[in-house]
């Protein structure tokens, strides 16, 4: 049996950590006892997450006591771990001032001391923590139960050969039956065998089994918007299909995530009244040094964060239509009730039916909190979920731990859920060259 000593860090992730470790003991040193209880008043997430692993070892405390063990109904064990004066002093003189970490640190050595060799492992999401631990010793690891490695990242597009005939069949059909291992929802380019440059695109249908036709852009564009490349062809085809009712769009910055995103929102809800509304929010984090309190109301408050959707929204309103007339305004779509732009902050607890909700920088978010927000949705509702995992500003997530990634690979192959990675930067020459090269 193994034994895992947990950081702070990790319980304020997921409280559910304790779960993932099978049928081993996990053990909690008593200072991320303390730890917890000082985030437990904060209203955000981690707030919310110190709250819930403080109820859940409570619960457990009635069961038996900690110290000793309590069974865990996956069969492990949970403990707590008391610390002692004198476990610092076991410490390098640089790790001896009475800290949080070094208390840890000194308990997970303790406990090594103590256990057989090669069962004990620390686990923690500080990278400096994790530095520190190998230094003493200890077997130190990050939490992995939530990872998902971005180069391994599923794209939603596969390219197939076929012979000539099916190529010419599914054109002449719109639909090709065919057999292999392919998710639902995934975008496939069709390459007959003997012409490399005689193709066809399709999505693959997993109820039928047959790869059927993109839904075709009106000759107008989708507002004004004609999608560039193969995979905005693909991504167009998620977001314009209203029994596809979750759509997640991953790329680097250019590639039209977000644009596009608005861009079919605005046709379902503005043309054709498929949803009641268009609602776009994102995570409010800065990038670098953050301004401090901004004044003005709360529209005034949300205006800087929400300028990058702004702007997009301006550059479809920019547009004109057959007759020469400029398209409704962005104030007026507002007032009209069309459209709705607001942050995440206060999502908890409500529920969103029959709305075209986009969240835009998912990558900001950990894997709980885009749980929270897809579980908001009401019946008729579709979510969109956009970001670059390598562009994250929340210090306590990366590109394998984000939210984004996280669901990608977590709902790919679902029947209502579809993906689309865009890869082919289109904002500008400049822009393609900074993203490659800076």
């Amino acid at each position: 049996m193994k034994n895992y000593i947990l950081d702070t860090n990790v319980l304020l992730h997921d409280p559910q950590a304790i779960f993932k470790f099978s049928d081993n003991t996990v053990i909690l040193p008593l200072t991320v006892i303390e730890e917890i209880d000082r985030f437990k008043k904060d209203q955000s997430e981690t707030g919310r997450n110190a709250r819930q692993i403080s109820r859940m070892i409570d619960g457990f405390r009635a069961q038996a006591k900690l110290v000793e063990g309590v069974s865990l109904e996956n069969g492990g064990i949970l403990k707590v771990a008391i610390y002692k004066q004198d476990f610092l002093q076991k410490l390098p003189p640089e790790l001896r001032n009475d800290q949080g970490d070094n208390r840890i640190l000194a308990v997970a050595q303790d406990l090594q001391n103590n256990l057989p060799q090669g069962t004990v492992f620390f686990v923690t999401k500080d990278i400096n923590l994790r530095i520190k631990a190998d230094t003493i010793g200890l077997c130190a690891e990050d939490y992995q139960s939530d990872k998902v490695p971005i180069e391994d990242l599923y794209t939603g597009a596969s390219e197939i050969m076929v012979s000539q005939a099916q190529v010419d069949q599914f054109y002449e059909q719109g639909a090709l039956s065919i057999e292999g291992d392919f998710f639902a929802n995934q975008g496939l380019t069709l390459i007959d065998e003997t012409n490399s440059s005689h193709t066809a695109i399709g999505r693959y249908d997993s109820i039928n089994k047959q790869i059927v036709n993109l839904i075709k852009v009106p000759k107008e564009g989708v507002w004004g918007i004609y999608p560039r490349n193969r995979e905005q062809q693909f991504a167009l085809d998620l977001l314009l299909n209203d029994d596809i009712q979750l759509v997640s769009l991953v790329g680097k910055a250019g590639t039209g995530k977000t644009l596009l995103a608005i861009a079919a929102g605005l046709v379902k809800t503005a043309d054709e009244n498929s949803y009641t509304r268009l609602l776009v929010s994102r995570p409010v984090y800065p990038m670098g040094r953050d301004l401090g309190f901004l004044p003005g109301d709360i529209e005034d408050k949300l205006a800087p964060w929400m300028q990058p959707i702004f702007d997009n929204v301006e550059l479809l309103l920019s547009s004109y239509d057959e007759g020469g007339n400029r398209k409704r305004g962005y104030r007026e779509l507002i007032d009209m009730g069309l459209m709705e732009i607001e942050p995440l902050t206060y999502i908890r607890g409500r529920s969103i039916p029959k709305q075209y909700m986009i969240v835009d920088e998912a990558q900001n978010l950990t894997p709980h909190e885009i749980k929270t927000i897809i579980t908001r949705a009401g019946e008729g509702t579709k979510i969109v979920l956009t970001g670059d995992p390598y562009q994250i500003d929340n210090p306590y997530v990366d590109s394998a731990s984000n939210g984004l990634s996280f669901s990608v690979e977590r709902l790919k192959g679902q029947e209502i859920t579809g993906h689309m990675t865009l890869s082919k930067g289109e904002r500008s020459l400049l822009a393609e060259l900074a993203a490659n090269l800076l």
